[in-house]
């Protein structure tokens, strides 16, 4: 996190103990980064365990502080369990979870498989959900309080044609993140979402603008009431203002932080991708399997 673009104190997470899912690359990385600069200590899960070693590594000589990777697949309610056990083993309850692991790629619906779409909801909605479930028991039992965020789209309003799997997924951790913030508010446990807009990354652009705007419809920055795409520093001080001190009323909301573009144009991919005929959707969809392939080789190299 750039330091002239932080909003907060110096020190202002020390003491907190901050789970990231898919905390080794994109949104996650940024924010597990922002929380360390913080004062934080920092835990991140994810697949690959070496991105994982790489990642606290890099944080670590670059802030100081306390940071541990711990490979996990988030679909398998016993690698939770590991991995939980794992955390408490090493000083403690958290103190907060950022859901942030996804998964994600543009596809007509029709051209979907079953086991694409689960590729999908076993991550984003199941996985999810298994580990607030795990998580949030412990913290009742030892009567802890802890701050759950999850991170959304604006889809979860309005839909989105051409990713339906995770439409449908992120509506239902928003739907969890108010329907916990009603139950769960008496044990002093606090769940919010930020629905962001445009952040590029690597893996996004790979699986929702493969081959770029050649194929996928343009300049969304040109479309958005602000000319641009939003800057990691934005997220990661929204999410420190979540998770931190100070904000402990703030629950069962979902804070959109996308420029408007919601507003102006529905947030979504209906009018960049509804003209593409099979042509174009044929090369989308050899870009996305190879960029699937790649992934899938390097978690079996690690």
């Amino acid at each position: 996190m750039d330091a002239a673009k932080n909003m907060f104190r110096a020190g202002l997470m020390e003491g907190e103990r901050i789970l990231v899912t898919g905390g080794g690359t994109g949104l996650g990385k940024e924010m597990a980064e922002a929380f360390l600069s913080l004062g934080a200590t920092v835990y991140i899960c994810g697949r690959r365990g070496p991105k994982l070693d790489e990642t606290a590594a890099e944080l670590t000589d670059k802030h100081g502080g306390k940071i541990v990777g711990i490979p996990c697949d988030i679909r398998s309610p016993d690698s939770i369990k590991e991995m939980v056990d794992t955390i408490w083993a090493d000083g403690g309850a958290l103190t907060g979870v950022v859901n942030n692991a996804a998964g994600n790629f543009i596809s007509r619906t029709e051209d979907l498989s079953v086991n694409g779409f689960n590729a999908i909801t076993d991550i984003v909605f199941r996985g999810t959900f298994y580990v607030t479930l795990d998580i949030g028991k412990r913290l009742i039992a030892e009567k802890k309080k802890a701050s759950f965020l999850s991170i959304l789209t604006t889809w979860v309003w309005n839909g989105s044609a051409f990713t339906v799997p995770s439409a449908m997924s992120k509506a239902g951790v928003n739907i969890m993140t108010q329907s916990l913030a009603t139950e769960w508010g008496r044990y002093g446990l606090r769940f919010n979402a930020i629905a962001p807009g445009e952040f590029p990354t690597k893996g996004m652009s790979a699986r929702l603008s493969p081959g770029g705007s050649n194929l996928t419809g343009g300049d969304s920055a040109s479309s958005n009431p602000m000319g641009r795409v939003g800057q990691m520093h934005e997220l990661t001080n929204l999410a420190v203002f979540l998770m931190g001190q100070g904000a402990e009323y703030v629950n069962g909301q979902t804070i959109a932080i996308d420029g408007a573009g919601y507003q102006a144009g529905g947030g979504n991919f209906y009018p960049s991708l509804s003209p593409l005929g099979d042509e174009e959707w044929g090369a989308i969809q050899a870009m996305i399997r190879g960029t699937n392939a790649k992934d899938k080789a390097e978690r079996t190299a690690g």
